[in-house]
């Protein structure tokens, strides 16, 4: 289990003789404490085990350093910093005459944004009078959910009207 240092970048962490202090606190690879120790002890301790001795929290005093696997804390600590990727809402914008040609390529379109990881908020505009017809957004609405079957999606927001615009979001993952 990786302690301490987690914010760090890892270009700024030292490992064994770039520790530049003569004494650290020394914690083993089971977690637990052994005191403030020489560091060339520590560095001996650690490689007689067949680990590394790694700075986790640089800025005490002394320093705290842990006797680990570095390449393994290495990688766990991109591993965390990579999976941050957040998703963002993709628009699609259609209006209440669109043909089934324009519409499948919408679709498409929102397949790829799914694909991605991304959620897909389909809006259609209505203009003027055609806010009578709302009925009309609503078939549209239900093309694409049939159009989208068979794909890895879920219904985040059913459609529903605000004011001129109509709009649903789909989100990846399964129904």
């Amino acid at each position: 289990m990786i302690t301490g240092g987690d914010n760090i970048a890892t270009k700024d962490i030292r490992v064994n003789e770039e520790i530049r202090v003569k004494e650290v606190r020394l914690v083993d690879e089971n977690g637990k404490q052994l005191g403030v120790v020489n560091v060339r002890e520590a560095i001996q301790m650690a490689r007689e085990r067949g680990y590394d001795l790694v700075e986790v929290a640089p800025n005490t005093n002394p320093p705290v350093c842990r006797i680990m696997d570095y390449g393994k804390y290495k990688y766990q600590l991109e591993k965390k910093t990579s999976s941050k990727k957040t998703s963002t809402v993709k628009e699609i914008k259609i209006r209440p005459q669109i043909s089934d040609h324009d519409l499948q390529l919408k679709v498409k379109h929102i397949k790829r944004f799914l694909e991605d990881g991304n959620k897909a908020r389909v809006t259609l505009f209505f203009r003027g009078r055609e806010i009578v017809h709302s009925e009309t957004g609503m078939k549209i609405f239900d093309k694409i959910k049939a159009l989208l079957i068979g794909f890895a999606h879920k219904i985040e927001q059913e459609p529903r009207l605000e004011g001129n615009t109509m709009s649903m979001i789909i989100a990846p993952g399964k129904d």
